[in-house]
């Protein structure tokens, strides 16, 4: 192993304050129900999307510089009329995945003709709940200007979830919808730019959005309430007892079955129509756990009749303070719709990333650029790395030949057990009913809120900057757009499984029985590994534990920062202020090095 420095690393202790936020953050009515009620936008409903399968999917693209649509990688791509707002590349392209319904965004800068002409073409992935823009912030400080500026055509995949990557596959829908996703990330910054809205203003916001179904005097309820209230049950027991059961395993539905429920329960407590209540929950138990496809709609039905008879027998005969019972069962029922709706339109994992969306762009960057080994070069940044690390493990227990002619990694680890992350901290999403009661954490949404409180007095969360950017590293500007334009939302299924990075054996499959760290020592592909020494989220102890797995004679570590100063944060590696020059400089002499045709040794 090649360590360029091994320096002394004294971890900074984090902030006490996180592990409150933390503890707040863990609260499933602060996620589930006072943010997203806020922004009803996460609710849209979609329809449920088909099993992803690894080997079994085929990609196609269309991009902003060609004129004909295609299938498969070889030929001709689409032309958009032109790039949204947002998009600050040279070109704009779309790879498509037609067993998920992704379109997956890659930002493209053509290499400079002042350069060198380079071999390979390079390809570089962002973290978790991130997108492209991390690596372009202005045209004077991007880590993906420099990298073209040096010769290379350098390609940024937005993976699905994140920036202007969307579930579209037509050009005409990709592009509409790519110019309203622009349109809403520049929004955001506007609005928090301009303070979060008055108290008053949220509430009257969140009152338009919830439908009002009690309009008659207590104690009567209409008819179309009460058939609504049947389609409502009817729909969602049918959706937890067949179309869910593509994404939710046997146990997952029946922690879901049981949570609705315990929340109608509640309402029922103490009434003269509990046990008839707990006769139905059982016979829908019995029903939902055999999963029978003949009749079942029919018996869903049936079942939900009885019960919202019930409750309507109830609406008469309870006390006056539970004069509400159909509108509070039909609040709860609407509620719980929604989480199922989020599971489903949130339903990827790691792995997804690794088997098909990074595949599939590598497959296209190499039809567009057509090295002659038919290898690319790739830099990841936290995720990012992980994902390449991942790859490389992957295909070298299956004795492949990975496609990647030389690996740069910032910030990133396959086992972080040995450091003391901030990341620890997503750890109490392991537990699989947790991640059901938070299906997905609204990241760029949460921070987008807290930035006002992180950068003016009295700066009540700018620990949140120490996370992100050591002292004076980054300007206040590119901090801001970073913060307000960089994150994305995460499912709680992606992070379930990456908190096993935190376990003995570090990141495994989601099946829980492949262990990316065991085939690195395999790999045959040079890698340069960089920390930063003030890195809470991916300390200079986590990188090494992974570098150490490595060939000594393949791989080269690097931690960036001196004792007295500079200092480099997470996101320091990639756009701090003296990264150009301290760090992009290890990165060109590294890629340049490895930047010829080599044979690949089965």
């Amino acid at each position: 192993m090649r360590i360029l420095s091994n320096m002394s690393i004294t971890q900074s202790n984090i902030n006490p304050v996180i592990y409150v936020a933390a503890a707040a953050l863990r609260r499933d009515h602060l996620l589930r129900f006072d943010f997203l009620r806020r922004h009803r936008i996460l609710f849209s409903r979609s329809p449920a999307s088909r099993h992803l399968v690894a080997d079994n999917f085929r990609s196609r693209a269309f991009s902003t510089d060609k004129t004909e649509p295609h299938i498969g990688a070889d030929a001709a791509a689409k032309k958009l009329p032109d790039k949204p707002s947002i998009c600050t590349a040279d070109e704009l392209h779309y790879v498509s995945i037609d067993n998920s319904g992704w379109s997956l965004a890659l930002w493209r800068y053509n290499p400079s003709p002042e350069a060198p002409p380079r071999k390979h073409p390079l390809l570089l992935l962002s973290g978790v709940g991130t997108n492209a823009i991390g690596y372009d912030l202005s045209h004077g400080s991007s880590f993906a200007r420099y990298m073209c500026g040096q010769g290379f055509d350098t390609w940024i995949l937005e993976v699905r979830g994140a920036g202007l990557s969307m579930q579209k596959t037509g050009l005409k829908d990709v592009k509409k919808s790519a110019d309203e996703i622009s349109e809403r990330m520049e929004t955001a910054v506007e609005n928090a730019t301009n303070e979060v809205l008055p108290v008053e203003q949220q509430n009257s916001l969140e009152k338009s959005d919830v439908a009002v179904f009690n309009t008659e005097p207590p104690g009567t309820a209409t008819a179309v309430e009460e058939s609504r209230l049947v389609v409502e049950l009817t729909e969602t027991f049918m959706r937890l007892s067949e179309r869910l059961s593509g994404f939710l395993s046997e146990t997952q539905s029946n922690i879901m079955f049981a949570k609705l429920f315990d929340q109608i329960s509640k309402l029922l407590e103490d009434s003269s129509i509990f046990e008839r209540f707990i006769e139905i929950r059982g016979k829908f138990s019995n029903l939902l756990e055999t999963r029978q496809n003949s009749g079942i709609a029919s018996q869903i039905r049936d079942l939900s009749q009885r019960l919202v008879d019930v409750v309507e027998e109830g609406q008469r005969s309870l006390s006056p303070q539970l004069f509400d019972l159909q509108e509070r069962v039909t609040t709860t029922v609407d509620d719980f719709q929604k989480q199922l709706d989020l599971i489903v339109k949130y339903d990827w994992d790691f792995d997804h990333y690794l088997e098909e969306d990074v595949p599939s762009a590598m497959e296209y960057i190499r039809s567009q650029c057509k090295p002659e080994d038919g290898r690319i070069l790739a830099i990841g940044h936290s995720m990012g790395g992980i994902l390449l690390y991942a790859l490389l493990s992957r295909y070298s227990s299956q004795g492949r030949d990975p496609g990647l002619a030389a690996v740069v990694t910032l910030g990133s680890s396959l086992d972080y057990t040995s450091s003391k992350s901030a990341l620890k901290l997503l750890t109490p999403l392991a537990d699989p009913a947790q991640a059901l009661n938070v299906p997905i954490v609204p990241l760029g949404a949460l921070l987008s809120a807290a930035y006002p409180l992180s950068s003016r007095p009295p700066y009540v969360f700018s620990w949140l900057n120490d996370l992100i950017s050591a002292q004076d590293m980054m300007h206040p500007d590119l901090l801001k757009k970073l913060v307000l334009n960089n994150f994305c939302t995460i499912p709680a299924k992606l992070l379930l499984q990456l908190t096993t990075a935190f376990r003995e054996g570090g990141l495994r499959d989601r099946s829980g029985k492949f262990f990316y760290k065991d085939h690195l020592h395999e790999s045959k592909v040079p890698v340069l590994a960089l920390a930063g020494d003030h890195d809470l989220i991916c300390p200079p102890e986590a990188v090494h534990e992974t570098v150490k797995l490595f060939p000594d004679h393949l791989v080269t570590y690097k931690v960036f920062g001196e004792p007295e100063g500079p200092h480099y944060a997470h996101y320091d590696l990639v756009g701090g202020l003296l990264a150009a020059k301290q760090l992009y400089p290890c990165i060109i002499e590294f890629l340049i090095r490895h930047d010829s045709v080599q044979e690949y040794e089965a």
